[in-house]
């Protein structure tokens, strides 16, 4: 049957149906992401931090978009930076300033939401200079080094910041510093942009040398990002604070090995940004008051060092995990488990292609156990052997199922293979179906050739990852 519409019946039913997406920090959290907002925290002695509104989009009336986190005392910092060619003002000052610094005597960080200042010439490095020189003066301490704050931004690309409206607000972010948990909420919610939610996580430990006996020591981090997530790393800021003493040598390297094994191993849409940004200030306030331990870990190969990589790296994980979580669209969150493969690389690698492949990402928000896709995501994986005698990948060794979570419904189940050593299996239809209808999916994949594994979490794709995207920028 052939039908049409006049024209501007047409256009009215698009203006009717077209979506603008937008995720204000201050709105109702969707009841599915309530879960990973935390009600209480417990956070590093000697850290207060703030969020205040500025306005850098115009449309913004109320929300927070400026975010300040600041120590009480020189701190040792270390980040980790984007790999994009393109790399934000933000981006090119903070490498600066710690840089110039060897990473001691940092005071704050000061994030703008709402404009990346990325691609914006040398007007958006002056911009982004003058921010730094800003938030370092509210500390009123003469500084022979230069600026003692690193800076971040995030939003749309190529705009300039409304930048004389940020600078009158700094010093007002600075009055209001605070140190409770509303206060790191409220800051976590100010550099989110696209996020549904305010990521924000806290934690205590203890380190094993006898002049830490008796010492608890914090750390806490919040993180944005939602879409342009990929390492090497993804579009995302990251930042965390310690009160533990860990000097600015072993700091960088402690977050490096986190940030590999954490913030680069997720993906939601295979695009890497312009602005990524993971840092970590640590000021040992906690230990101040013992004149035995007020001494920074300086040692990568002490029983210290070896404790904290374990706790910065386990922290990392779950902070950049509910960055995937709130993957834009997404409706699952998943793990991609490689194990027996040849080298860690490898098994990296091939987590990696499964998890940016939108056919298996449409797949899976489908619900359709389509395991062909993964096999083809493993058979086209660049920079590792396919020989079928001695490869990274024979076809005959090759296992993939899913795994219930253990949150799942059909956890009782238990495992679903899909192929086993290259056999495929017969796949309960059904079964996968009820398993695939949970939020948290396992795809294991065992390669059977080594004894090496790696993670990477990723999401699905959806309907929605479009609409959002189709009209971020407008």
């Amino acid at each position: 049957m052939a039908w049409s519409l006049n024209p501007s019946t047409t256009r009215s039913a698009l203006r009717t149906f077209i979506r603008h997406y937008s995720a204000p920090v201050d709105s109702t959290v969707p009841a599915s992401k309530v879960k990973y907002v935390p009600t209480s925290g417990t956070y590093p002695k000697g850290f207060k931090v703030s969020g205040t509104h500025v306005g850098v989009k115009p449309a913004n009336k109320s929300h927070p978009d400026l975010a300040l986190i600041a120590s009480d005392r020189p701190a040792f910092g270390a980040a980790v930076f984007t790999t994009n060619k393109f790399q934000a003002a933000p981006v090119q000052v903070s490498r600066a300033v710690l840089e110039k610094r060897a990473g001691t005597g940092l005071r704050s960080i000061v994030v703008n939401s709402g404009c990346a200042n990325a691609v914006t010439g040398q007007g958006g490095v002056d911009d982004a200079w003058a921010m730094s020189q800003t938030a370092s003066a509210q500390f009123q301490q003469p500084d022979t080094h230069g600026p003692n704050s690193l800076v971040m931004s995030t939003g749309v690309i190529g705009q300039r910041l409304p930048i004389h409206k940020i600078l009158a607000k700094i010093p007002a972010a600075y009055e209001n510093l605070a140190s409770d948990h509303d206060a790191w909420l409220t800051t976590a919610k100010a550099i989110c942009t696209t996020d549904t939610f305010p990521k924000l996580l806290s934690t205590t430990f203890t380190l094993p040398g006898p002049q830490h006996q008796g010492v608890e020591y914090r750390l806490a981090g919040m993180t944005k990002g939602a879409g342009m997530i990929h390492p090497n790393m993804a579009t995302l800021l990251g930042i965390m604070c310690t009160d533990a003493p860990i000097g600015a040598g072993p700091l960088q390297s402690l977050l490096t090995t986190a940030v590999n094994k954490s913030f680069n191993c997720i993906s939601i849409d295979g695009d890497t940004s312009t602005n990524d940004t993971v840092a970590i200030l640590a000021n040992g306030a906690a230990a101040a008051s013992l004149s035995s331990s007020s001494s920074p870990i300086s040692s990568s190969t002490s029983e210290d060092y070896i404790a904290m990589s374990s706790i910065l790296t386990s922290f990392s994980q779950r902070l950049s995990q509910l960055v995937v979580r709130d993957g834009e669209g997404a409706t699952k969150f998943v793990t991609i488990h490689v194990r027996n493969a040849l080298t860690e690389s490898d098994a990296k690698a091939i987590a990696s292609t499964i998890a940016r492949s939108p056919l298996v990402k449409t797949a899976l928000y489908g619900k359709d156990a389509n395991w062909g896709r993964i096999l083809c995501a493993i058979g086209y994986t660049p920079n590792i052997s396919l020989s079928s005698a001695t490869g990274s990948v024979m076809p005959a060794r090759t296992n993939v199922s899913f795994i219930p979570a253990e949150s799942s419904k059909s956890k009782a189940e238990g495992v679903l293979r899909l192929l086993v050593n290259g056999e495929p299996q017969a796949v309960d239809e059904e079964r996968a179906a009820r398993l695939l209808e949970d939020e948290d999916v396992i795809i294991d994949v065992d390669l059977g050739v080594g004894s090496a594994e790696g993670n990477y979490w990723t999401c699905d794709f959806s309907h929605e990852y479009v609409t959002i995207n189709g009209d971020y920028r407008t």
